[in-house]
């Protein structure tokens, strides 16, 4: 019985993260009439909620090449619980996104103050064949 009790820790460890990391993952791209729409899984893996989260963001096109630089606001963050965010990069066909770079955040709050928390344990993945990098 006492294996029972266990058995939900580590499934929920999963779900929200590891602990002290930040994971960010495209974990969709899906062409629409307007452009290319990037769906993002982010877990907030800190124990502190993080309030405002924006990231200056490089699109490169297949060839490597720099596309547009733009800011992707991912809103709050609440500590242990994960989100999805969704962005349309307007007049781009998905087909031609080769890469995206998180170049850094470009706000950061936590507890009503700037933070750290958005670079701190930053870990980015893809589950798509949109490379991400930083």
């Amino acid at each position: 019985m006492p294996l029972l009790a266990l058995l939900p820790l580590p499934l929920a460890a999963q779900e929200t993260g590891a602990a002290g990391v930040l994971s960010l993952e495209l974990n969709a791209t899906k062409s629409v009439e307007s452009g290319c729409q990037l769906s993002f899984l982010i877990r907030n893996g800190h124990d502190t909620d993080i309030d405002a989260a924006v990231y200056e963001t490089v699109l490169l096109n297949t060839e490597g090449q720099v596309d547009r630089l733009t800011l992707f606001d991912f809103g709050s963050l609440p500590a242990g619980r994960p989100r999805v965010r969704q962005f349309v990069v307007p007049g781009t066909g998905c087909d031609g996104l080769g890469q995206i770079l998180i170049n850094g955040a470009n706000r950061c709050e936590a507890g009503g103050a700037e933070s750290d928390l958005c670079t701190k344990g930053l870990e980015l993945k893809s589950r798509s064949d949109v490379e991400v990098i930083g």
